[in-house]
């Protein structure tokens, strides 16, 4: 490659001159290539060590003048090839101009111009995000692909020099990591290490310090431990490592592979050495920690932040902390932890002001909301810009109308009037906070259901006021009045100044009046209510009627819900429980609906409006509880996990207890998947949620390691895990809320386990109190730490169960050994991944439904199958290969979806591998017969095509055991509906997908799959259909192409030979017989029509019958042939012009009209019968081989039609020869098969003068 001129002092150091001439100098680094020696060990450990560039551009071209001491590189290469290129452009374009200046100046000023074009000329068609890398970070990329065999599509994130400990020696090099994999090279004297691992193999990823080790990021798989230190900033690359595992993760479990976010801001000019992407995954990463501190929608993206002070009315303090904008919030955060939060949406914002500055406040900043509650922020230190942003935020805000500048020192002036003006002049203006009137929002339904404008709670307490309640009456008066004081001192709504005093007055409890307002806000879910007008009620609508899986299981559900709460025993509450939980599923198909939803979900809906519980759920389901509610729960078994960690920590006598009665597992499910709705009573769970909307999970885990503890010597007494679960169980039954002023709700768990003396009452303001105490000291940040540990195993071990299911889902005569199966998978589900990372052509290989059984979840595309049939199978065929490939794709792809799954790759596999001769056989004879032989390949005319028409290319196949397996192309696309219907076929298949959620599901799909085949379908080998001329030769061919790696290659050509001139002289026998039999007249039909089989023991010159495929026995179950034997049942052919005039008729087989795609409608009857001596051995060779249009149609004249062949023919020939017996019954081992496989996956370059071979998988 070109490089811009940089000055070289000494040229000869470590370089050898291969070329010069008068001006340049060609030079080739010392030690590479032959016989590099003790110099070439200690030039390639410099490399190595340096992070010289020679170590892939191991060529260079200098430019020189006679007089000057100083060189200038003007080009690399990394093969001898490249650099010749180079300098002969040099030579033919450059040497003769130079020759004419005068000045040596002159001459290296033209010779750095010119370079610079060149380079110039070849950036213009590069991408603009390539010019984003500096140039000393590309070269790091070049290193990466070359050393590691990676393609063009592996961006390379970033780079650190480290140690790689192999043993108790530190290897020094370079790490490199990628976004798919993580690579380490080291070149130390003549030692080696190359290390590729992908991140989704990744099990276990820590930085730990030990004696042996000293601060080191340890890296596990599956099958090794790696160990990597010395690194100049261990923090940086550890958090790195930690994001490209954890999207990798995320990979596994939803199938979001990694997406350069395009809406980050670019930065003015590229860091030095920092690639975008890396700047990309910290913007990720901050916006990430952004949206969880401050309970922020999802698409919200964080614009910057600044230290600043905050004024606090309530307690007179600047407060010092750091401002975020994002482009529809202002947020602060103190440095101290509890000092105080606060978020001002920007919709809710009037009025942003430069105030003067002063000594005592210098460069403030005064915001104005709605609310007429105004913020002053001081000590910013770009005032002026961060204005200007705001500013621009505020224009771009959607509920108002464009911003105007206003006099004086105000930096921008919204309107506060939205952009329609609504008939009721009381809705003029969004509200500020969920206790805002309700006319102010647009409810659901707001005339018909009363669930639209207020809580069930509401609508089925009791009338009494709270007066007559008593001292829990007072209590919950004196929790209003203290919640009046604190919205009067705080402010009330979003904008509210959020401090330690607001988590004092939640653990105190929420009284139950302003419990649904304070979940929204806290939550977030107010915010995405009010910038989603309409939203519910449109899913409502959508949805209504709809069938899925979903809604199936939401039925079921509906009476399970709270039944024992007096709002859900009637039809009121189940149905607003249905709308909400549908809506739910319609918004967000890849959950859908998970059980424990509608346990929380009833909750929410006796504190607020159907709208704002579906809201509250939104925010449960897709950001407080991450992965909690899909198919796998993965979530919640992370928590699972970090509960047990916490265990271990704050209980560690208990721990191992636990741990040997396998409670731990127990129990966590259900307390954290209902927030521990489902194991105590109701008003004391809602008293935990009121906790963990305001604090997070960190509540949830606290309380029950609260509960752990008080049960400590208990537990520490259990003999099994029933023992302990009753134990547990019965604390939680007997959790009270004293101060409940709602009728105690029956709790169906209390019943259960109940027993005859209760243990002591808790109260659960008391258990809160101790949870808080013992184990505050569990930090947001920590969990989230331990979650990104936890995901790894937890997704890794699922992983791990799905391989096992798959493997047992095989079956037994599947030959290969379950280490085997695993082995494939292993590689099978590598090739799935790959077409995530490096693109496919197909989509569907690029998404997975985690919801499909395991055995479908991944797939792979013909591309992908062709590589891994190259590598693994035992046919190899030279250049013949990935034809073989793309028909045994063909053949196993019997759902005709382009897309084989693992279960039909090992069939594959398995007939090469496995079985007798006749079996191998059989598989290779089919790969020559429709599917697997294209129309392309086999048509020997270009009218054959005309000649079937849609009633002809649906004729029944005699082989159907398998799916109709041999059914043409053409035959799938022009099936009849009749014969969809019976025979099931993808069409149905892809409706079904397109009208997903609205139509039954797909299990039952799969069931009647399963019981197909469960059905015995012993095909023999008499059901095989005959194989006509042009398919002899393509099997002929592929024979010949087989034999030419083998040693005895020249004994089976002979042989091949022999028994390819003895079966073609059998198939003229044959037709000689069959024509002189059964030659009758026929009536004339029209051009490109053709008349059905007629059944076996049927007189030929009986009148036609229709198709073959529309008999009922055809269509019932795929297992009923016509004809017992393919070569007795015979068919009446007519051809003619579309006049309807006779043409003389032949006579074939059923097998061979279905099958032979080389007849020509133009040459019905060959004129004479191709003689055997005529197709001589250099014939079979030439015979398949690709033709061009003109050559085919030449062919389609001499092709015989009436020649055919059956497969016992084939077998009785081919065992004559005992060199061809020994060539299919020898046994091959896949195992190092798939050991090389893996290895060409990651094809290690340690010498830059070969060129990979192509992009690697």
């Amino acid at each position: 490659m070109w490089l811009g001129p940089e000055e070289v002092l000494v040229a000869n150091a470590l370089w050898v001159t291969e070329r010069a001439n008068p001006f340049f100098v060609l030079q080739r680094r010392r030690g590479h290539g032959k016989g590099g020696g003790l110099t070439g060990l200690l030039v390639g450990t410099l490399d190595v060590v340096l992070d010289s560039s020679a170590r892939v551009a191991p060529y260079r071209i200098l430019h020189q003048t006679q007089d000057s001491q100083i060189y200038w590189t003007v080009a690399c290469g990394s093969s001898r090839k490249e650099i010749t290129k180079h300098w002969e452009w040099l030579e033919n374009n450059l040497l003769q101009t130079l020759s004419i200046f005068d000045n040596e100046e002159d001459i290296t000023t033209f010779v750095k111009g010119k370079i610079h074009g060149i380079i110039a000329e070849e950036n213009k068609n590069l991408q603009p995000q390539g010019d984003e890398d500096p140039g000393k970070f590309k070269e790091a990329e070049l290193k990466m692909r070359k050393q590691f065999g990676m393609p063009e599509g592996e961006k390379l994130v970033n780079y650190y020099s480290c140690s790689y400990w192999k043993g108790r020696v530190p290897r020094q090099g370079w790490l490199y990591l990628t976004v798919n994999h993580l690579c380490f090279y080291s070149f130390l004297l003549g030692k080696e290490v190359s290390l590729v691992v992908q991140w989704v193999d990744v099990t276990r990823l820590e930085k730990n310090a030990t004696l042996l080790f000293p601060e080191s990021i340890r890296v596990d798989t599956r099958d090794q431990e790696l160990f990597f230190s010395m690194f100049l900033n261990i923090t940086e690359t550890f958090k790195l490592m930690e994001q490209l595992a954890n999207l990798a993760m995320r990979q596994l479990l939803d199938s979001e592979g990694f997406l350069e976010d395009k809406a980050l801001p670019r930065p003015i000019r590229p860091h030095r050495n920092i690639s975008a992407l890396k700047r990309d995954l910290d913007a990720r990463a901050k916006n990430e920690c952004y949206r969880a501190t401050f309970r922020l929608p999802r698409d919200e993206r964080l614009d910057g932040h600044t230290g600043c002070t905050l004024w606090t009315p309530f307690n007179k303090l600047h407060i010092p902390g750091q401002m975020f904008i994002s482009n529809n919030y202002i947020c602060f955060a103190s440095k101290e932890e509890d000092a105080c939060h606060l978020i001002i949406p920007l919709r809710e914002v009037t009025i942003v002001e430069k105030a003067d500055s002063s000594s005592v406040l210098p460069s403030p900043l005064s915001i104005s909301t709605k609310s007429k509650m105004t913020f002053l922020f001081a000590n910013l230190k770009d005032r002026d810009f961060l204005v200007q942003r705001i500013s621009d935020f505020l224009q771009k805000t959607p509920s108002k109308q464009p911003g105007s500048s206003t006099a004086g020192r105000k930096a921008s002036v919204v309107d506060p009037a939205p952009e329609f003006l609504p008939a009721s002049p009381e809705a003029s203006e969004q509200p500020t906070s969920p206790s805002s009137p309700l006319s102010g929002r647009r409810g659901f339904c707001a005339q018909e259901v009363p669930t639209a404008s207020q809580g069930l709670l509401k609508l089925f307490r009791r009338n009494s006021p709270v007066e007559d309640l008593g001292i829990k009456g007072a209590k919950e008066k004196m929790k209003e009045e203290s919640w009046d004081i604190h919205f009067f001192e705080y402010g009330r709504g979003m904008c509210m100044y959020r401090t330690a005093k607001t988590r004092e007055l939640v653990l105190k409890g929420i009284p139950e009046s302003l419990r649904g307002e304070l979940w929204l806000l806290f939550s977030g879910a107010w915010n995405e209510m009010v910038t989603h007008p309409g939203y519910y009620a449109e899913l409502v609508e959508k949805s209504t009627g709809k069938y899925s899986l979903a809604t199936e299981e939401i039925e079921r559900d509906l009476h399970r819900s709270m039944p024992e709460h007096p709002a859900f025993q009637n039809e009121l509450g189940i149905a607003a429980l249905r709308r909400v939980l549908t809506a739910y599923a319609f918004r967000n198909p890849t959950i859908g609906y998970c059980q424990a939803m509608n346990i929380v979900t009833s909750v929410l809906l006796l504190y607020g409006s159907e709208e704002e519980a579906f809201w509250l759920l939104v925010a449960l389901c897709e950001r407080m509880l991450p992965d909690y509610y899909n198919t796998r729960v993965v979530g919640a078994l992370v928590d699972q996990g970090i509960f047990e960690e916490l265990t271990r920590d704050f209980l560690p006598q208990l721990s191992e207890k636990m741990q040997d009665l396998g409670v731990i597992s127990s129990i966590s499910l259900s307390w954290f998947l209902t927030l521990f709705l489902s194991v105590m009573p109701f008003e004391s769970a809602v008293v935990i949620v009121d906790c963990f909307f305001y604090e997070g999970i960190k509540v949830i885990l606290q309380v029950a390691l609260a509960v752990l503890d008080a049960n400590m010597e208990q537990l520490l007494g259990c003999n099994d895990e029933g023992e302990a679960m009753t134990i547990l169980g019965r604390c939680l039954d007997n959790v009270v809320n004293k101060q409940s002023t709602s009728p105690p709700v029956p709790h169906l768990h209390a019943l259960l386990t109940s027993g005859d003396d209760p243990p002591a009452q808790t109260d659960i303001f008391d258990l809160l109190k101790v949870s808080y105490e013992k184990f505050s000291s569990v930090r947001a940040s920590d969990i989230e730490q331990m979650r990104f540990k936890q995901r790894l195993k937890v997704i890794q071990s699922l992983e791990d169960t799905a391989k096992r299911s798959v493997v047992r889902a095989i079956p037994g005569d599947i030959g290969f050994s379950i280490e085997e199966l695993e082995d494939l998978y292993m590689v099978f589900k590598a090739k799935h991944l790959a077409s995530q990372y490096w693109g496919s052509n197909h989509a569907a290989t690029a998404r997975r439904d985690p919801s499909l059984p395991y055995l479908e979840q991944y797939r792979i595309d013909a591309s992908q199958f062709r590589e891994l049939f190259a590598c693994l199978t035992p046919w190899a065929c030279g250049t013949h290969t990935p034809v073989l490939a793309g028909r045994m794709f063909r053949l196993l792809d019997k759902n005709r979806d382009s897309l084989i799954n693992f279960k039909e790759f090992v069939t594959g596999m398995s007939g090469m591998y496995h079985g007798d001769l006749t079996e191998k056989l059989k598989v290779l004879y089919k790969l020559h017969l429709p599917p697997a032989l294209s129309p392309e390949e086999a048509e020997s005319a270009l009218e054959a095509t005309h000649y079937f028409t849609e009633d002809s290319s649906s004729e029944a196949s005699p082989l159907t055991s398998d799916l109709d397996l041999f059914l043409p192309w053409e035959a799938q696309e022009t099936l009849t509906q009749e014969e969809r219907e019976g025979s099931g076929n993808e069409e149905g298949r892809e409706k079904q997908g397109e009208e997903k959620g609205t139509s039954p599901p797909d299990y039952r799909h799969y069931l009647r799959m399963w019981a197909k085949e469960r059905e015995v379908q012993k095909e023999t080998i008499k059901d095989l259909p005959k194989m006509n001329q042009e398919q002899f030769i393509e099997l002929c061919k592929t024979l010949y192409n087989m034999f030419s790696e083998d040693p005895l290659e020249q004994d089976l050509y002979h042989a091949i030979a022999t028994v390819a001139s003895l079966l073609l002289r059998i198939g003229e026998v044959g037709k000689k017989f069959s024509s002189r039999n059964s030659r009758k007249p026929g009536d004339s039909t029209p051009s490109g029509e053709q008349d059905g089989a007629a059944e076996e023991g049927v007189p030929p010159a009986r009148e036609p019958q229709p198709p073959a495929a529309g008999d009922p026995q055809a269509k019932a179950g795929g297992d009923t042939y016509l004809g017992k034997a393919p070569q007795e049942s015979q068919m009446v052919v007519e051809g003619g012009s579309g006049e309807g005039q006779g043409s003389p008729s032949q006579l074939l087989s059923d097998d061979e009209t279905k099958d032979d795609m080389s007849m020509s409608s133009y040459s019905v009857v060959s004129t004479g019968s191709l003689q055997c001596e005529d197709l001589a051995d250099d014939m079979v060779l030439v015979g398949g081989e690709a033709r061009s249009p003109t050559a085919a149609a030449r062919l389609g004249g001499t092709m015989d039609t009436d020649w055919c062949i059956s497969f016992e023919q084939i077998l009785a020939s081919i065992l004559t020869e005992s060199v061809l017996v020994n060539f299919f019954e020898k046994r091959v081992d896949i195992g190092l098969k798939i050991k090389d496989q893996k290895k060409v996956e990651r094809q290690f370059s340690t010498s830059s003068d070969h060129e990979q071979s192509g992009a690697l998988g």
